[in-house]
């Protein structure tokens, strides 16, 4: 059991320097992320350590019987890939150029038409997709009109991170958690709707407190931006796919069809139709999109679930069940231990990690009330993520994406501007859902 713990504590340790300080590496010409290969060390140095065999990491990671990170990472890669080729295609960019449109000389007008945009793609795309590509756009404005870009990069990434709770797709530790538990899709949404409405409320009138003194500023300078351009056919394969795969995983409970299948198909297809165009029209949009996916989160995963299961054959994690299981005596109680504790664990381990260790504490637990441990954790993984940039992946590239931009917007800005929302929206989240018949 020691050896197991020592290793990953140390691993994440290392995980939190790395984000922090050394987010990437370049090798020659070739930059790397550096989380996903400190979470390999730690995986290959649980296994050589003996605190699980071989046989036992390969049976976490491709076992039918029970919970498939294969699947879960289809699921998410396949729904990054369609939501990734829209942006190559200047979907994104062309929603971002409507909504700083529509603001004239108004920061307020500013600000509710990014939130509305930015919340609506956010439900039915990925959240960090959108994140990555409105928060160029919005520091580029600010600088031409001469405007603080802090209030509207810190207004998306809220709600970039608040309205992905309202579906299943919207991050891939809603995924992850849902389907590690059998949640449909229609199931999901059910239970998420009022939640996640109470939650983007909060969060908008935080903000519009918060920022007040900006809004009331004029915006003087010049905001005409020149208007993207659009494949449009690449633009309607896009949404055509995108929009069937989300109807289709709406009812792939009732057809039984697993949700992990109906994403990889629309995904294949999509590709296909798209290599062809690029044949024919030597447009690489769709290459340009399997480039941008994901990847790296393939061994960060794989390799969470291997130091978590360590955890759970050594008992590491029954511990941790038991002493929550002391404070979850009934559904208020239940909501607000993991809720609380997932919300921070987000921010010492990140989600991903995180929604991997609190699937087994849950599974571990001697408690009535699975479902709402199931949907606080699913908060908090969405919520946590504005506490610090460590919550989440895509924080920690918003993080990089500012520098670049020259942004000034440091670790303790965030945390300084993040601790105020995150809180009141956690608590917000939670006590919805204790009220729900769950």
């Amino acid at each position: 059991m020691l050896t197991s713990i020592i290793i990953s504590i140390i691993t994440i340790i290392a995980l939190i320097i790395s984000i922090i300080f050394i987010p990437s590496i370049k090798i020659k010409k070739v930059e790397f992320q550096t989380f996903w290969i400190v979470a390999v060390v730690g995986a290959l140095l649980i296994i050589l350590t003996k605190c699980i065999t071989v046989e036992e990491a390969i049976s976490t990671i491709i076992d039918k019987n029970g919970i498939n990170p294969i699947e879960i990472l289809i699921l998410f890669i396949s729904m990054s890939i369609l939501s990734i080729t829209l942006d190559e295609a200047g979907f994104f960019k062309t929603c971002a150029y409507y909504a700083t449109n529509i603001s004239k000389k108004s920061q307020i007008k500013l600000f509710v038409s990014i939130s509305v945009v930015v919340s609506l793609l956010t439900i039915f795309t990925s959240n960090d997709i959108v994140i990555l590509t409105f928060t160029p756009f919005i520091c580029y404005f600010a600088k031409n009109t001469k405007i603080s870009p802090i209030p509207y990069i810190i207004g998306e990434f809220v709600f970039a991170n608040t309205w992905s709770m309202m579906l299943m797709i919207g991050n891939p530790t809603n995924i992850f958690l849902s389907a590690s538990f059998g949640i449909t899709f229609f199931g999901y949404f059910k239970v998420m709707v009022i939640p996640t409405f109470l939650a983007g409320i909060t969060a908008c009138l935080v903000l519009l407190i918060m920022f007040r003194k900006d809004f009331r500023k004029p915006i003087d300078g010049d905001n005409t931006i020149e208007k993207p351009i659009i494949n449009k056919f690449v633009n309607f394969i896009g949404l055509v796919h995108l929009l069937g795969c989300i109807v289709l995983l709406t009812v792939s409970s009732y057809i039984e069809i697993e949700m992990w299948l109906v994403c990889a198909i629309f995904a294949l297809n999509e590709s296909v139709i798209l290599i062809i165009y690029n044949i024919v029209k030597k447009d690489t949009t769709i290459l340009s999109a399997y480039k941008r996916a994901p990847w790296n989160l393939i061994p960060f995963v794989i390799s969470m679930f291997i130091i978590v299961a360590s955890l759970n054959k050594n008992g590491v994690v029954v511990e941790i069940s038991k002493l929550l299981d002391k404070v979850a005596v009934n559904k208020t109680t239940t909501i607000f231990s993991y809720g609380l504790t997932s919300f921070f664990a987000t921010n010492l381990i990140n989600n991903i990690p995180m929604s991997v260790l609190f699937k087994d504490v849950i599974l571990n637990a001697n408690n009535a009330y699975i479902n709402e441990m199931i949907y606080s954790t699913i908060i908090a993984s969405n919520v946590g993520a504005y506490l610090t940039p460590i919550g989440a992946l895509a924080g920690i590239m918003w993080m990089s994406i500012l520098k670049k931009m020259d942004v000034e917007f440091k670790f303790i800005d965030f945390v300084k501007k993040g601790i105020i929302i995150s809180i009141i929206v956690i608590i917000v989240s939670l006590a919805s859902l204790c009220f729900l018949h769950i």
